[in-house]
């Protein structure tokens, strides 16, 4: 399955729609702020905090939506199921994949991560505008793609299943290893999971769909595996997924909770160290 794309070769004479997802964890507000500057013509823009989670629910530190949340989301948006729509952030980062895979978990079919940020776009000869837009609003209909989202209680059955199927932690491998924790009050990572930090897929801004991180990449699972990815609150973890995807596995998950959700009752086992049967990437 295709999920990146690069727009240096473009077709003019096929419609888009464009998802502007820009947005900082360091200063929430740059992304609307960025957005409200230039952004491509035509393109909405999707905030990771009011539009990609619900701050209000708990379930980690970027709550999934519900699907009623979702549904208006998609329907404002001026969403159908078929349209074509492509996704940019500033290139290389989180959240032009967590949109992505939000848009797949409502059933779209033709939807894409830019390789090129949204300063590259601008360089390829794409057409900006300052103004805020709004899409005539549709009356879609997701069809909830429930197999590639997981729950806690999945991930603990993963847990419980001791090693028979791949649990990937996306974070930094200090996190991972409990060595350094910035953010959560239990420094750690869910017993069994092994470690591939997210951005090790990324280059100059980019990301790399091959060499020799991606090779790395696939080298810890098969294609008959299934396999559950998360990291600290969801964000992370959806680039893992979206490459997992690229690849051609079939069989992914997102723990959409993440780590943030799996201590938030401080009732859950946590490990500690590299992964007990080898090194961690």
């Amino acid at each position: 399955m295709n999920v990146f794309k690069s727009m240096v070769v473009q077709n003019s004479d096929q419609p888009r729609k464009w998802i502007d997802a820009r947005f900082s964890l360091q200063d929430p507000g740059m992304g609307v702020n960025l957005y409200s500057q230039s952004h491509i013509q035509h393109a909405i823009h999707w905030d990771l905090e009011k539009d990609l989670s619900d701050m209000q629910r708990s379930g980690g530190r970027h709550p999934l939506p519900d699907h009623e949340t979702l549904t208006e989301l998609y329907r404002k948006s001026g969403l159908h199921l078929e349209d074509e729509i492509i996704i940019y952030d500033n290139g290389g980062e989180p959240f032009a994949a967590r949109a992505w895979w939000m848009l797949q978990y409502g059933g779209f079919k033709n939807v894409y991560i830019s390789l090129e940020g949204y300063e590259e776009l601008v360089e390829l000869g794409f057409q900006t505008d300052a103004s805020v837009v709004t899409p005539e609003r549709s009356t879609v209909e997701p069809e909830w793609n429930e197999s590639i989202l997981a729950s806690k209680e999945d991930v603990k059955n993963l847990v419980q299943a001791n090693g028979e199927n791949l649990l990937l932690d996306a974070r930094a491998a200090a996190r991972y290893r409990g060595e350094h924790e910035p953010l959560d009050a239990i420094a750690g990572h869910i017993p069994g999971a092994q470690n591939f930090d997210w951005a090790q897929l990324t280059t100059n801004g980019r990301f790399e769909t091959s060499g020799e991180a991606v090779n790395g990449l696939e080298k810890m699972a098969n294609h008959e595996q299934a396999i559950t990815v998360y990291c600290g609150s969801g964000v992370t973890a959806a680039p893992l997924y979206a490459m997992l995807t690229e690849k051609g596995y079939s069989n992914v998950r997102l723990y959409a909770g993440s780590y943030s959700d799996w201590i938030s009752e401080g009732d859950l086992a946590v490990e500690t160290g590299a992964f007990k049967k080898g090194d961690s990437l």
